[in-house]
Parts: C-alpha cells; sequence; structure tokens
C-alpha cells in the first residue's frame, strides 16, 4: 500500500485510503512558475516577465532610468492572526537562529546568550522567534521559558512589536507538553511539530505506513491545540522529495485538526528554485482548505539554493519565511535572513510588491552578536554582512564609488546599519574620555548599562596606551570580548608565558574562581598556548578536547587585536537531536581578543569552559529539581 500509495501520480490513489474522497480537479494555472519553468534559470525576474511583460518593462526602462538601490520606505506590519494576513503582500519572517542554528557543531548558547540573541531578533523585528527545542534537554526548556517571558511580553520598536516565541516538538505528547511548559507564558505562543513524510523517511527512519504517519500528524496537531495553543504550526519533513498527493492530503488533514502554518521544509536542500516555486504553487493550488493557514518554507543551503528557494517560495504564495541569522544551521546552514530580506527588500517590484516588517538597520548588530555568541564567524565574501559585502578595491570600482555610489552598490550601508570607519568623524586615542567612547558605541550602534560600559572602558583604555590609534574593528572586538561572554565562573587574573628556541615552553596562570578564590598553575608545553591551555586544565579539572583553535588579525599591524575562537568538547551529553532524537555530546566554543596572542588565547579557552560549565550546572539544577518533585508526588 505504501510503495503504491506514493509512486502514483494520479489523486484517485487515496481511494482506498480515504473511500470518502474525491478526485480533485487540478487548476489550469497554478503561478507564473508553472508557465516559465524551463527559463526559470534566468532568475525571478523571467518568470516575473512570463506572467506580465508589460510591468517588465516598466521595471526594465526604470531600472535604466535612474541608479537603483534598495528603498527604505515600507508599510506597515498588518495586525497578527495565527492563520491569515490581512495583507496578501505582507511577509512573515520566522528565524530559528536559536534553534536550527544553534544545532550547527560548536554553536552551542547557554541560556544566557539566548536571552540576549532573542532580545536582539526582537529589535530587529522578526515576526516569530523559535527559541529552541525544549524537549531536547532541561536547559533548552528553561531557556525557551526565559525568552517566553521576558522577550514574548516586551513590546519593541515604534509599533509596539511583540513577537511570537515558538517551541520545537516531534510528534508525541512528551515533546508538545515540553513545548507547550515553555512557550504559554508568551503574549503569542506557538507550538511547532513535525513528522517525516517523504517515502525514504517514513520507510527507513519511521518505518510506518502513510496512513499511520497521517494519522499521527492530525492527532498530534489536535492535541497541541487541546493545551489551549492557539497557533500551531505543521512541518512534513523532507517535503521536498516527498509525494505530490500524499503531501496534499496530510496538509488538508492536518488544517482540519487546526494548524494555522503549514511549513514546507526542503530539509536535505535538494530542490531547484523553479522546482521549490512549483512545489509551492501546487500545493496552494491543490491543498482543500489552504485558504485557513500560512504557506512557510522551510530551506536548506545543501547545493547552495537556501535563499534562492526562500525567495521562489515566497513569489509562488508562501507568506512565511523561516531563516536564520548568518545562515547558520545544520550541515551547510539554512537560507540566510540578511540575503532574503534585503533581496526582497531590493527587487520588491519583481516579487510582487512583497515586504516585510523587519528593521534592518539592526542586521549588521545582529550579525555580529550572533557570531560572538555561536562562536560562527562568516567569511569575508559573505553577502550583506561579510567583511568585503561593501569593500571596493578594483580601480574601476573606486572610480565609480568616487563619481556616484550607486554605480557599484545596490544596497547602502546605512540600510543595515552599518556605516564605513572612513566616514566617522570621531578618531578615537589614549586621551578619549568616556563621553567619546561611548558616543562612539552608539554610533556603532551598541546599547550596553552602565556596569558594562565601565567595564568595557577600563579595557579600552588598557590597548589605548598601548595603540596610537583605536579602529572601530578594535572597539568591535573588544567589546565582544568584555560584553558578549557567558556567566562568568572562572576568569584570568595573569598569565605569563616563556618560548623560543632554547628551552621548552612554560606558562604560569592564576584564576579568579567562582567563590572569589585565587589558583595558580605552571605548566610546560609544545609552545606558549599549548602550556597556558595545561595550566588552566590543572586548575579547573573539567575533562576537555579542543577540537579547533583559530586566530585572526583585527586589524592590520604589528600592534593589531588578536581574536582567538576555540571549540572543545566534554562528557556533557543530556542533549537529543531536534531529528533524530538521539543523543549527542554538545560542543562549546569561546572566543577571545587582546593584543597579547597568549592572552587572546587563555580568554577564548576560559570561555568555552564557563559556557561548559553553566550547561552542566543549568542541567544539575533542573536534574534537583524534578527529584524534588518526584519525591514530593510519591510523598
Amino acid at each position: 500500500m505504501a510503495s503504491s500509495l506514493l509512486s502514483s501520480p494520479k489523486p484517485s490513489s487515496f481511494s482506498s485510503a480515504n473511500p470518502t474522497s474525491t478526485p480533485r480537479p487540478r487548476a489550469q494555472t497554478l503561478s507564473p512558475f508553472r508557465a516559465a519553468a524551463p527559463r526559470f534559470s534566468h532568475g525571478l525576474a523571467t518568470a516575473a516577465a512570463a506572467a506580465n511583460p508589460s510591468a517588465s518593462r516598466r521595471c526594465y526602462h526604470r531600472a535604466f532610468a535612474r541608479p537603483v538601490r534598495a528603498s527604505m520606505a515600507q508599510p506597515r506590519r498588518p495586525e497578527y492572526v495565527p492563520n491569515r494576513i490581512d495583507d496578501p503582500n505582507y511577509v512573515r519572517i520566522f528565524d530559528t537562529t536559536l534553534r536550527d542554528g544553534e544545532q550547527s557543531p560548536g554553536a552551542t548558547m547557554t541560556s544566557a546568550e539566548k536571552l540576549v540573541v532573542a532580545r536582539q531578533l526582537a529589535r530587529l523585528g522578526v515576526d516569530i522567534i523559535e527559541a529552541g527545542f525544549p524537549a531536547s534537554s532541561p536547559d533548552d526548556l528553561d531557556a525557551v521559558r526565559s525568552i517566553a517571558i521576558e522577550v514574548g511580553n516586551t513590546p519593541v520598536g515604534e509599533d509596539g512589536h511583540v513577537p511570537v516565541i515558538c517551541g520545537l516538538s516531534r510528534c508525541n505528547k512528551r515533546d508538545i507538553d515540553a513545548a507547550w511548559e515553555a512557550v504559554r507564558h508568551a503574549r503569542r505562543p506557538r507550538i511547532h511539530t513535525f513528522i517525516a513524510t517523504s517515502e525514504i523517511h517514513m520507510q527507513h527512519k519511521l518505518r510506518k505506513t502513510p496512513e499511520q504517519v497521517v494519522a499521527i500528524a492530525k492527532e498530534m496537531v489536535a492535541y497541541a491545540r487541546s493545551l489551549g495553543c492557539p497557533d500551531v504550526e505543521f512541518s512534513p519533513e523532507d517535503a521536498g522529495r516527498s509525494n505530490r498527493e500524499f503531501l496534499y492530503h496530510i496538509l488538508e488533514e492536518v488544517i482540519k485538526a487546526g494548524a494555522t502554518t503549514l511549513n514546507i521544509p526542503d530539509t536535505v536542500g535538494y530542490t531547484l528554485p523553479y522546482e521549490f516555486g512549483k512545489l509551492i504553487a501546487d500545493i496552494k493550488a491543490n491543498t482543500p482548505g489552504i485558504e485557513n493557514a500560512i504557506i512557510s518554507t522551510h530551506c536548506q543551503n545543501d547545493l547552495g539554493l537556501a535563499t534562492a528557494n526562500t525567495l521562489a517560495g515566497a513569489h509562488a504564495g508562501a507568506r512565511q519565511l523561516e531563516v536564520t541569522i548568518n545562515g547558520i544551521g545544520e550541515r551547510a546552514g539554512n537560507a540566510s535572513l540578511e540575503e532574503v530580506v534585503m533581496a526582497i527588500k531590493c527587487r520588491r517590484e519583481l516579487l510582487g510588491g512583497l515586504y516585510t516588517g523587519i528593521n534592518t538597520q539592526h542586521i549588521t548588530m545582529s550579525s555580529k552578536m550572533v557570531q560572538e555568541h555561536s562562536g560562527l564567524h562568516v567569511q569575508p565574501h559573505k553577502a550583506i554582512v561579510g567583511a568585503n559585502a561593501f569593500a571596493h578595491e578594483s580601480g574601476i570600482h573606486q572610480d565609480g564609488m568616487l563619481k556616484y555610489k550607486g554605480t557599484y552598490e545596490i544596497i547602502s550601508p546605512d540600510d543595515i546599519g552599518l556605516t564605513r570607519a572612513n566616514e566617522f568623524g570621531i578618531v578615537l586615542g589614549k586621551l578619549s574620555g568616556r563621553h567619546a567612547v561611548r558616543s562612539k558605541l552608539v554610533e556603532l550602534g551598541y546599547e550596553i548599562t552602565d556596569k558594562e560600559f565601565e567595564d568595557f572602558f577600563k579595557r579600552y583604555k588598557e590597548v589605548a596606551e598601548k595603540k596610537k590609534r583605536v579602529t572601530d574593528e578594535d572597539i568591535e572586538a573588544l567589546l565582544s570580548d568584555e560584553i558578549f561572554q557567558p556567566k562568568v565562573f572562572w576568569s584570568l587574573a595573569d598569565v605569563q608565558a616563556t618560548c623560543g628556541t632554547l628551552g621548552l615552553s612554560t606558562a604560569t596562570v592564576k584564576l579568579i574562581g567562582p567563590d572569589g578564590e585565587e589558583k595558580i598553575a605552571c605548566a610546560v608545553g609544545t609552545g606558549p598556548v599549548d602550556a597556558a591551555y595545561k595550566a588552566v586544565d590543572d586548575i579547573i579539572q573539567i575533562p576537555t578536547v579542543l577540537r579547533e583553535y583559530s586566530m585572526t588579525s583585527v586589524t592590520e599591524g604589528i600592534d593589531a587585536i588578536a581574536t582567538t575562537r576555540v571549540v572543545v568538547t566534554g562528557d556533557v551529553s543530556d542533549s537529543k537531536h531536534a531529528l533524530t532524537g538521539h543523543s549527542f555530546s554538545r560542543a562549546f566554543s569561546g572566543s577571545g581578543a587582546a593584543l597579547d596572542i597568549v592572552v587572546s588565547s587563555v580568554r577564548a579557552y576560559l570561555s568555552a569552559l564557563n559556557k561548559m560549565s553553566s550547561f552542566v550546572g543549568a542541567i544539575k539544577a533542573s536534574s534537583e529539581v524534578s527529584e524534588s518533585q518526584r519525591v514530593q508526588t510519591t510523598e
């Protein structure tokens, strides 16, 4: 039954599974993608031209009549209703940086870091924040709950926007209960549940028949609604490789069960843009009841097509787009929020007038924050947020830029909150006071507390005494090292190292412990960093394995600040993977910055160890609470 059901392209293949169903007529014209599919490789403009040649000619003439750059103006965000959007041109942005993004190897964030990132995502203006996978670990449940309580109830921006807080769950009651417990405190809670629907997944992973999968999906969506959750999202995992008729059927059933959003994931990044656009259009045309739900996209980047597929889905009728900051996520990552949002903003005319509620001037800050907290830095040529995205070195390009910036920039750096260093009027040095430094931080888009500023200013003065000029890059590196750090269990007091060709490398390290006690250790290593790390291990006594170590120079020159990134693993396996459900050992990243490379390296190592300590402490605390509740219940 399973093989015939999945292989047959005919609607009548469901007659045995659902005797009361009748064949559904095919729509004559599903979308521009059906007519333009063979030509879609030329881009969305070609598809738009096929649908409306006169509009295409108007866009063509306008493009050559004036320079084209992204516009800042956009309509107001419509009122949030779970299963409908009153403005057909509005596209919801669903950010899963804290869930799918955090599943990147080494990207583990502490609860405190997740809360900081969630606040920034709210300022950015995302409509839905998928805050985590609550059933994966007690720490993740606590993190999602904290985000729901604070971020999910705090209006931000001029329009008083409050984001939806979402928790992921597999299609089982335990996961859904955990998700609801975490998100129910938010003003707008959402449960996102999923089950695989492709033949390869149902046969080899689930070992269930299509009928069983449909029954489970219906039951669990209805169960989520029965808990009191008014907003339930359903994802047919691996939809890109699922049988179309089966997909229409299961989506129809979960809509009846109460699903408000239908997310269509290209789980393995397999489809091409015209295929994915046609998939969305076919679902929109052939799924009964689809007018009572929002169609969403979730595109992985295995073939480098996540952004293109997401835009194709939006053009075909999807009105929610699942993305991550910097495109981080499983394997090759996800569709990048900044790429998708800026593409919609820059090419709005060719996308049918689509727009989002994102405040793009927060993009740069959001990107930097996620880089620091996740430990995953973007490549220099990364679109929108890469270091070279607005850099011009070619003589021809420089000549054009000097004459008119629109010659080589389709997006203004100001649109994403980026101000180029050579356009600033303030030059900082050792004589700069608190007011000048504070003004510079505001200029760069950073908002920190008075206590954080005083800690940062102390570090700034130390560097300014040794450098003639402190650049914006130096400031951002120091700020990240001082402010964007996990809860401090161990802090660095002093480190001294000797190395060279005349003897063994040695290091002496003094750390300040959680109780304020100072501890000192000496060690010998193959180099000064190895010796310092061994000394740290002698003090902290946490079994770890160093998986990655990298160092970069923040600026040019021999006096540049060094930024170090490390990834460590330890005996921490209390987490479960969202898709497989298997327990895995978490990796923890850390970063540090200093003029001295050994100091920078030790700071990064301590940052990673503090993350691990925080995570282990959260697990122990949750276990103690659970045990106490179990004892009370027994009594």
